[in-house]
């Protein structure tokens, strides 16, 4: 603070006995003598009597509302204490509304974070091999976070933290902890400084070739997936997971409660769970267990799956069975109930077993009467989602148009503008035969519904994505090789596809997304891993705000 320009004169530095005074000797040491004043102020609040800013890392409750009543006016209140700050933003609200608040937790604004500051002070101390780091490359860094803090906040952003817009002012004075900038402005400034300073042992000979580095050192993936997660914690939902039995299935419900994107409902035998909860050390203590065959509910979802299905053969004692041995049935029941928002299963089974008790008791959304699977393909520079990779085998041009329709809706809702290409082994008519007509027809029904839709096809994969061919080869057509939705004609193309782009073209594959369905419900691929179960969770969860939305339309 010295070092910013704040005088030593107007620091009053407290701890557990008081003010740090010339003269004082109890719980004195070199470090605190430093900072030692003449004064006759004995307590901490004396000191904050007439202060422009306290700043506390301390302890829940350190400050009380008569303390802040009698700061300056338009007082800064920098309460860091965690998990409980000295006092909460409420408290300040109902004394004066003239305070800046500051705060190290994430559900207040101005969350101040030290990943805002140590990963990339030494990202940018290591990229020039610095010998140390000193108070030059860290002033560097407060200053860029300053500066970046006054500089417009892009969308991608805003919606990470699910406002429509953050400019700088009282509730933001710091950068978000997930924004991506954070990197490009602080480890380049923290290079040059401790180029500056003498303590780096390379050079930087271009900086804007360093910032462009930087941007490829980030992982496109895992930035989208941290969007979809820190939207996901403004509104977590009730997620229930059927195969509550199972290690990575508790491992990942322990992790979706510690990052506050879902409120688990897991479905099993509770001692069980509980038992195995114990034994690989996981806590389950925000996470809701319910075992079917002795749920209250048994009997009402009995009767209602029975009046869906009775007509399709099964009878009352079939439904209770299916509910009792199978819970994805008691899961699909409870979302069809409103019991829960949003589901994920298939970590157990195998997809077609996993998907049929969605087909037979969900509802579709209007307009369509298949559901269909993609999966979002991350790459360096950009996304696609691919889809059907995982329900439709061959579908006719009315369910081609409802795949293209429901994937720019996916799209949409994660915030990727929709440009959607029907691939085949053809460009434009190239060769006609029905199964490239059938394209031309599927896009004619999406452009009676949509007009506004970018769509185009029939076209070759590297005509949707590569620039080149598509700006000289067929200049009539809306995408430039920038497509964002690639809609395969088949089945067997769209899981190879998929699968080649991820194992041999360096994607990174999140997903399978389940769409068209009325409410949120989703399926993992068999023998997912935590995060893959985590990452589906999250979009689960986006998926069920989104459809909630809608519905309140």
């Amino acid at each position: 603070m010295v070092l910013v320009g704040a005088t030593r004169e107007n620091i009053t530095m407290c701890d557990t006995k008081g003010i740090i005074y010339n003269g004082r000797t109890e719980g004195m040491n070199k470090y605190k003598e430093e900072f030692a004043v003449n004064t006759d102020k004995r307590t901490l609040e004396d000191a904050m009597n007439g202060a422009d800013v306290f700043l506390g890392l301390s302890q829940k409750g350190a400050v009380s509302p008569n303390m802040v009543k009698n700061m300056a006016r338009n007082p800064i209140i920098m309460a860091m204490a965690n998990p409980d700050p000295e006092i909460t933003p409420e408290e300040v609200a109902e004394i004066r509304g003239d305070a800046i608040m500051a705060t190290g937790r994430s559900d207040y604004p101005n969350q101040v974070n030290n990943v805002l500051g140590f990963p990339f002070i030494f990202r940018g101390a290591l990229d020039v091999r610095a010998k140390a780091i000193n108070e030059e490359m860290k002033m560097a860094a407060v200053n860029a976070l300053a500066q970046l803090a006054r500089q417009e906040v892009p969308e991608s952003v805003c919606k990470a933290y699910g406002v429509d817009r953050i400019e700088f002012g009282p509730e933001y004075i710091i950068p978000k902890p997930f924004d991506p900038r954070v990197l490009t402005w602080v480890a380049p400034a923290v290079a040059k400084a401790a180029i500056d300073s003498g303590v780096a042992q390379k050079e930087i000979p271009n900086f804007e070739k360093y910032k462009d580095y930087l941007e490829s050192r980030l992982s496109f993936a895992k930035e989208f997936t941290r969007q979809i997660i820190s939207v996901a914690r403004q509104k977590p939902k009730r997620l229930v997971l059927p195969e509550g039995e199972h290690e990575k299935v508790l491992r990942a419900a322990q992790k979706m409660v510690e990052e506050g994107i879902a409120k688990p409902i897991l479905l099993g035998e509770e001692a069980h769970i509980l038992e195995l909860a114990e034994r690989h050390n996981i806590d389950l203590t925000d996470c809701e267990i319910i075992n079917p065959s002795l749920a209250p509910n048994l009997d009402k979802y009995t009767k209602l799956l029975h009046n869906m299905r009775q007509r399709k053969g099964l009878t009352l004692d079939e439904a209770h069975r299916l509910l009792v041995r199978i819970s994805d049935y008691y899961a699909a029941m409870m979302v069809y109930c409103g019991d829960a928002d949003c589901l994920l299963n298939g970590y157990s089974r195998n997809y077609p077993d996993a998907i049929k008790p969605l087909l037979e008791i969900m509802p579709m959304q209007e307009g369509y009467t298949s559901p269909s699977g993609a999966y979002f393909m991350v790459f360096r520079d950009r996304v696609v989602l691919c889809a059907d990779t995982t329900v439709n085998i061959d579908p006719d041009a009315d369910v081609l148009a409802q795949i293209a329709m429901q994937s720019a809706d996916t799209c949409a809702k994660f915030e990727i503008e929709p440009k959607v290409a029907m691939i085949s082994f053809t460009n434009f008519g190239s060769v006609k035969m029905p199964r490239t007509t059938k394209i031309v027809e599927a896009i004619k029904k999406v452009k009676d519904k949509y007009p506004k839709l970018i769509i185009d096809g029939d076209m070759q994969a590297d005509t949707a994505l590569y620039r080149p061919i598509a700006e000289e080869a067929f200049p009539f057509s809306d995408i430039k090789g920038d497509a964002s939705v690639l809609v395969f004609p088949n089945l067997e193309a769209g899981n190879s596809a998929y699968k080649l782009l991820w194992r041999l073209g360096g994607g990174i594959a999140i997903g399978p997304i389940l769409q068209g369905f009325q409410s949120s419900v989703h399926v993992l691929q068999r023998g997912s891993g935590v995060n893959e179960i985590v990452n589906l969770g999250a979009i689960a969860v986006v998926d069920a705000i989104e459809k909630g939305k809608q519905k309140h339309k």
